[in-house]
C-alpha cells in the first residue's frame, strides 16, 4: 500500500510549536509522508529566519517567500495572492492527498482557497474560535467551509463549527494542542534560561508579547507608548518582548520595541524568536504576562500565572479566571488588580478550560487523517441545525 502524503503548512513561528508534534507523529509513521511547506515569516530576517530552526529536525519541501518590505493592507493582499500563485504549484509538483493547516492567518486563507480550487483534502486545526477583535475572526469561519476535517481544542468551539452548517462526523475535539506541549515538555530551569538568554533576570520576570490589533480603532504608535510607559515603571524587573507577528503595523510594532529596549538594555530584551522550549519555560517562572497574544489566553492557565490581555484583539475567546481584560488605558489599575488577595486566591483556585485528560492530541489528529477514508471526503453538505 502506498503512503498517503500529508503535507503541513506553516508561516509563523505561533503555529509551527503548536504543529510541531504533529509533524512528528506523521513523520514516524510508517504508512504515512509528512510534506512540509514553510512561507510568510518563517523566511523573513525580520522575523528571525524561523525556518532554519524547523530545518535542524525536519525536510523542508517547499520554501515560499512572500512577504513585500512594507506591512500595509496592499502588500498584504499582494502577498496573499504570490502565495496563492506558489501554491498551486507547489501542491501540483508535491500532490498530497491531504493538506494540514492551523488556525486563522490570511497565509492558510490563501491555502484552504488553493486547496479549494485544486480540491484537495483540507484537515483545518484550532477552528471555531472567536476573535472579534481581528479580521482572523473572519478568515478563521471561512477556512472552516473550505475544510474538510476539523480538530478543536473545546466542545464549545465544536459546536461553533456545527452551527457553521458542518458534519458531525468531520469535527473531532482533541483538546489543547499548547496543552499536549506543556504536559509533555521537559522545561530549562531558571539558570539555564539565564545562560541560553544570556542574561541575569531582576526579581520580577514579565513576558510581553504585543500584536497590532488588525480591525484598528485607536492609533498603534500611542497604544505601543503607553504599554512602554507603564512597562518602564516597574520596578527591579526584567522584560522580555517577543515580536509581533506579520500583520498590518506588526514592522511598525517592532521598531518601536527595538529602539526600546536598545535604549534599556539592563532590563529589556527583544527576541524575534524563542522557540516553544524557552518561551514556555520562560512563561512558567514569569512574574506576569501581559499582552494580547493567543498563548496568553490559552497556555497561560496551565501555569496558574497572571495574564493581562490588552484590547480586543482575543475577545471572544474563553478566557480562564487568571485572564485579566483591560484597554490600553486602565493597564495600571489591571496590574493593581493582579497584586490584590481577591484576585491571588481566584488564581489558586480557578478551573483551567483547556484542560484536557489526554496528552496525545497529536497522535489522535493523526490517526484521523491517516485513516479517514477519501473516497467521497470532497463531497460536503451544508447541515441545517
Amino acid at each position: 500500500m502506498m503512503s498517503r502524503k500529508i503535507c503541513v503548512v506553516s508561516g509563523t513561528r505561533a503555529e509551527w510549536y503548536l504543529l510541531k508534534r504533529l509533524c512528528e507523529c506523521i513523520d514516524q509513521d510508517d504508512e504515512l509522508t509528512l510534506q512540509l511547506v514553510v512561507t510568510a515569516a518563517h523566511l523573513s530576517k525580520d522575523f528571525g529566519f524561523t525556518y532554519q530552526e524547523i530545518e535542524k529536525e525536519f525536510k523542508i519541501d517547499k520554501k515560499i517567500p512572500i512577504l513585500l518590505s512594507n506591512d500595509d493592507k496592499i502588500s498584504i493582499c499582494k502577498s496573499m495572492g504570490l502565495l496563492q500563485i506558489s501554491l498551486c504549484e507547489a501542491f501540483e509538483e508535491l500532490k498530497p492527498d491531504m493538506v494540514v493547516i492551523l488556525g486563522d492567518r490570511y497565509e492558510m486563507l490563501s491555502c484552504a482557497s488553493t486547496c479549494l480550487l485544486m480540491q484537495i483534502p483540507l484537515a483545518h486545526l484550532c477552528g471555531g474560535e472567536l476573535t472579534l477583535g481581528a479580521i482572523d475572526d473572519s478568515i478563521r469561519h471561512a477556512i472552516s467551509k473550505m475544510a474538510h476535517l476539523h480538530f478543536v481544542s473545546t466542545q464549545n468551539y465544536a459546536n461553533r463549527i456545527l452551527q457553521l452548517g458542518e458534519s458531525k462526523e468531520k469535527v473531532f475535539n482533541v483538546g489543547s494542542l499548547g496543552g499536549e506541549n506543556i504536559k509533555n515538555m521537559i522545561f530549562l530551569s531558571k539558570n539555564e534560561l539565564q545562560k541560553e538568554l544570556n542574561l541575569t533576570f531582576n526579581k520580577n520576570i514579565y513576558l510581553i508579547t504585543y500584536h497590532p490589533q488588525t480591525i484598528q480603532t485607536t492609533s498603534v504608535e500611542e497604544e505601543v507608548r503607553l504599554l512602554l510607559g507603564f512597562l518602564d515603571s516597574l520596578e527591579n524587573s526584567t522584560l522580555i518582548f517577543t515580536k509581533a507577528n506579520a500583520d498590518e503595523n506588526g514592522l511598525f510594532i517592532n521598531k518601536l520595541l527595538e529602539k526600546y529596549c536598545t535604549k534599556q538594555s539592563h532590563k529589556a530584551r527583544l527576541f524575534d524568536n524563542l522557540g516553544s522550549k524557552r518561551y514556555l519555560s520562560l512563561m512558567k517562572i514569569s512574574s506576569m504576562l501581559i499582552g494580547n497574544s493567543s498563548s496568553g489566553i490559552c497556555e497561560s492557565p496551565f501555569f496558574k500565572i497572571p495574564c493581562i490581555n490588552i484590547g480586543n484583539r482575543q475577545e471572544g475567546r474563553i478566557f480562564a479566571d487568571n485572564i485579566i481584560n483591560c484597554d490600553i488605558y486602565h493597564l495600571k489599575q489591571a496590574f493593581l488588580y493582579a497584586n490584590t488577595k481577591e484576585y491571588q486566591e481566584k488564581l489558586k483556585n480557578f478551573t483551567n478550560p483547556f484542560e484536557c485528560k489526554e496528552d496525545n492530541t497529536s497522535v489522535m489528529i493523526k490517526d484521523v487523517i491517516k485513516n479517514i477514508s477519501l473516497e467521497k471526503i470532497l463531497y460536503k453538505k451544508f447541515v441545517d441545525i
